[in-house]
């Protein structure tokens, strides 16, 4: 294990990452559409406050944190380069079973995921561009390649279980909660033996304040959402979950287009994200457990 990534005939180990990933997305995904209703999806649009608060979470506070946060810490170069890219995906990927669990109204987090997806496609390019018009740095993405992300791995699975939902109820209410489990077991087949093999980069990139960045990146999510999710526990704690979740896909995507040198380093400091971002949400969680129901 020499080298990190193995080529030369070898099986590129981004490749298996990014497949065994993508699948469990696409299944967590589809299993939240066979849950959903076409109506679900308007449900922001039918509360036009909480859509206000929702975006105002997600696509402002925790943005400007990132941003600001890059800036101003003397971080490795991989963390900031991931921090921006992070704050530009405000598109959650594995929590509409986590926010189920927490109390989260699945109308709201279907309209809240098909939202946030729809925007990303406008918000990341838009972004980009002022980024590079402030700081003087060539930053973009094709809106195109973006859409066409967006489109397979958050709309397409959650519109094809909508529509397996409308064709066949029965069906599908039997099928979403094994394929959630499916969808988990993959996320944990793909994620341990990527630990494992990235450990000693993901090590390097610790100090400088990177673990303290990602712990803040968190809570001023979970704090962010909790406090702009409204009266209402479900909407307070799906925002908060929501808000402090990022899609590493997306921002490898994002950061892989802009910084391709270092496309190994940021996949593994996104690691260190998902990492600390779990065991940073899991007080939350517990802590609203008890208050369920």
């Amino acid at each position: 294990m020499s080298r990190f990534f193995p080529m030369n005939g070898q099986v590129d180990i981004i490749f298996l990452i990014g497949l065994t990933l993508k699948l469990s997305i696409l299944l967590v995904e589809f299993s939240l559409g066979l849950r959903t209703g076409f109506e679900d999806i308007l449900h922001l649009f039918r509360h036009p406050a909480l859509f206000v608060r929702s975006l105002a979470a997600m696509y402002l506070v925790v943005p400007f944190f990132a941003l600001s946060a890059a800036l101003a810490f003397p971080l490795n170069g991989p963390v900031k380069i991931a921090l921006v890219a992070l704050a530009l995906s405000p598109v959650p990927p594995l929590l509409p079973k986590k926010q189920l669990k927490a109390g989260g109204g699945r109308s709201y987090i279907a309209s809240l995921l098909f939202t946030a997806a729809l925007i990303s496609i406008v918000f990341v390019p838009v972004v980009l561009s002022l980024l590079t018009s402030v700081f003087s740095v060539g930053l973009e993405i094709s809106p195109l390649a973006l859409a066409r992300f967006v489109f397979l791995m958050i709309l397409a699975p959650i519109l094809a279980g909508m529509l397996t939902k409308k064709l066949a109820p029965i069906f599908s209410a039997k099928l979403a909660g094994p394929l959630a489990k499916i969808s988990l077991l993959t996320l944990i087949l793909a994620v341990l033996p990527v630990l494992f093999v990235a450990w000693p980069l993901i090590l390097s990139l610790i100090g400088n304040g990177s673990i303290l960045v990602f712990i803040a990146f968190t809570l001023v999510g979970l704090a962010a959402g909790h406090w702009l999710g409204g009266p209402a526990k479900e909407t307070r704690t799906t925002l908060a979950l929501a808000a402090a979740s990022r899609h590493p896909g997306m921002a490898l995507v994002i950061a892989g287009a802009n910084f391709p040198a270092e496309k190994k380093l940021v996949l593994a400091a996104l690691l260190l994200y998902l990492i600390v971002g779990a065991v940073v949400s899991l007080p939350y969680l517990f802590r609203k457990k008890p208050t369920e129901g």
